[in-house]
């Protein structure tokens, strides 16, 4: 947003102080009758479209920048099949009251399917909920799942005796091989050892990450709501859409230059035009800022762009595959064992929770990187072939979709997560703004790092601080209520366990 008085001057003169008056044939501007707080929000994911919303209801002028053709960022339910399939963010972690997005879920009336009551980063879906199977078909007995499982509890509950050693970090690989050496009996063999893998298989599509890169003192320093996880039935685009409602949003706005001065930004998109407000808030994904296609004037200080650097974006994709019918059991969870984590795979049934004949492979880390180096259609016959180890006779699918979370270049990731050797607050210093920039998404969640409550969370977090700030400036502080009330009205979520 730009001031509405013109100014003759062609803003490559631009002076350190930014005119609030700024307008030429490039700059956007705002009406100059009575002068407004005005604030522009880049990222039009879970985060920014919170902040803009809060913004905008507490009667800041407010204008979105999105780089992408739709909103949601790395929410993105598809429709292509006839029924809502989200390619990106599909859960809920933490279906309870104190889930910041549990009120306007809950008004909007959307169901959720529970997969899990167990708040664990580990164990997403319950284990009676799983089958799996070796590479040549044959089921694993539930028992032995479930006793791996125990296992796989008591190696980590042996990888923090070792944290509690080793002053200096390591990788959850690393740990596990030092308690195999200190305990040799832990270690499986054939067909447990494969369980075992598939375990630290779904450990890492958690974080998106491979174990040899997942940080042993941070893993488990995220916060877990209580009441478990809960599959958005309906997808996250009503979420969406209702938090977008009346905003004032351009499509296809990709931010090229973030220019900042004492008294306002000026932000230039991929065409050349420029729109200027008193504040910005940055709200898009850690792996676009990783890349640097957004050029800052100034440059950030050294610490912010250390925080950008040292913290880990991972990979997770979606290959879904839609079939005329359902021949596969009706569990939440298919799994192929392996020898090595790299080998091992998981389905998700949507059936059991919609009722729709789909199940949605989702490779992490490495092998999420190698599938993406294929066509769409490679991609869907990879998935498809883990599907034949296990079921021979499984049908050919009708219809495929495929997720490029790392390679989109409007997202060049899926979500953060703790490297190795690098210290936990780095989210909290990619929050913390720098003059008048104000950052917001997942990777600036302490909390809630990787999921979308996350995101809505950072996003009203960082149109409250903006608030404060720029109304602080104009003097106008006591005239506006906070941006998020404390009063909202509670209606029960609607969860279900078929």
């Amino acid at each position: 947003m730009a001031g509405g008085k013109s100014n003759s001057n062609s803003n490559s003169n631009i002076t350190p102080q930014l005119r609030r008056a700024v307008c030429n044939s490039n700059v956007e501007r705002r009406p100059t009758s009575t002068p407004s707080p005005s604030v522009i929000v880049i990222g039009g994911g879970m985060a920014g479209i919170a902040a803009a919303r809060a913004l905008q209801d507490a009667s800041f002028q407010v204008v979105l920048l999105e780089s992408r053709d739709r909103l949601g960022g790395r929410v993105h339910t598809d429709y292509s099949f006839g029924f809502p399939i989200d390619l990106g963010a599909s859960w809920l972690h933490g279906v309870c009251k104190e889930n910041p997005l549990a009120p306007l879920i809950g008004r909007l009336g959307l169901p959720l399917y529970r997969t899990s009551g167990d708040n664990s980063v580990l164990y997403d879906h319950d284990l009676e909920s799983y089958a799996l199977f070796d590479m040549d078909g044959k089921q694993v007995p539930q028992d032995l799942v479930t006793k791996v499982g125990v296992k796989f509890e008591e190696i980590l509950k042996e990888t923090d005796e070792v944290r509690k050693e080793f002053s200096e970090d390591m990788s959850i690989t690393r740990a596990f091989s030092i308690v195999f050496e200190r305990k040799p009996e832990l270690r499986l063999e054939g067909i447990s050892h494969k369980v075992l893998q598939w375990y630290l298989c779904r450990m890492e599509g958690w974080f998106a990450a491979d174990a040899d890169t997942i940080s042993l003192k941070s893993w488990d320093q995220e916060e877990l709501l209580p009441g478990g996880h809960g599959l958005m039935v309906r997808g996250y685009r009503p979420v969406i859409n209702t938090l977008a409602k009346g905003l004032d949003i351009r499509l296809s706005h990709r931010v090229t230059k973030i220019l900042r001065r004492y008294n306002g930004v000026m932000v230039t998109v991929e065409d050349g035009r420029s729109f200027v407000a008193d504040a910005a808030i940055i709200a898009v994904p850690l792996g676009v800022l990783k890349a640097n296609v957004i050029k800052f004037e100034p440059k950030l200080p050294d610490w912010k762009e250390a925080a950008i650097a040292d913290l880990g974006v991972g990979i997770e994709n979606k290959i879904v595959l839609h079939f005329e019918k359902v021949f596969w059991p009706n569990v939440e969870f298919l799994g192929v064992v392996a020898e090595t984590s790299y080998c091992c795979s998981y389905f998700l049934n949507l059936h059991k929770a919609t009722g729709h004949s789909v199940l949605v492979y989702m490779p992490a880390g490495q092998l999420a990187r190698d599938i993406e180096k294929m066509s769409d259609e490679e991609a869907a016959n990879f998935a498809y072939m883990q599907l034949k180890k296990i079921l021979p006779d499984a049908s050919d699918p009708i219809h495929f979709l495929v997720s490029h979370w790392g390679t989109d270049i409007n997202s060049l990731g899926s979500y953060s997560y703790d490297m190795v050797g690098k210290p936990h607050d780095l989210y909290e210093k990619l929050r913390v703004p720098v003059d008048n920039l104000f950052f917001a998404g997942e990777a600036t969640s302490v909390d809630f790092p990787g999921s979308v409550h996350g995101a809505f969370a950072t996003g009203a977090m960082a149109a409250e601080d903006c608030r404060m700030r720029v109304l602080e400036r104009y003097g106008e502080l006591d005239l506006f209520e906070p941006v998020m009330g404390e009063e909202v009205m509670s209606i029960p979520i609607q969860i279900s366990r078929m």
